[in-house]
């Protein structure tokens, strides 16, 4: 029956608060069109919802700019290495060393600063 042509229309007018609340949980559902959801709805048919996981959103709010930071330091010691192949003289080569010390340095307070993030997380969720 689902794939049959929908050739008939029924008209609704909702107030700004009713639509809201309509769109409100079509966005919890899985329905992928509101006029979907509200066939399903008008119809009786079961609706599929979502929810959102408090503590896995709090993870990746956390967790996406460490990604971002550590794509930034690896482009970063990408083109250290790439540099490295180019110097041709002892000065060069201790600016390089100096600057790559430094970038290590970055780098693994950002490795400690996911160890510990983990850490909290897994103490979290062992409760």
């Amino acid at each position: 029956m689902e794939n049959q042509a929908k050739t008939k229309w029924l008209h609704v007018r909702l107030s700004e608060e009713e639509y809201r609340t309509v769109n409100k949980h079509f966005g919890t559902s899985t329905s992928r069109k509101l006029s979907q959801y509200v066939r399903d709805k008008l119809l009786e048919r079961p609706i599929v919802k979502t929810y959102r996981d408090k503590s896995n959103d709090d993870l990746m709010a956390e967790l996406i700019p460490l990604r971002i930071e550590l794509n930034r330091i690896g482009n970063n010691y990408n083109q250290a290495v790439k540099k490295l192949h180019t110097l041709k003289t002892i000065g060069e080569f201790k600016a390089w060393i100096i600057q790559h010390d430094i970038e290590k340095h970055t780098l693994f307070n950002k490795i400690e600063e996911i160890k510990n993030l983990i850490q909290k997380y897994a103490e979290r969720w062992l409760q």
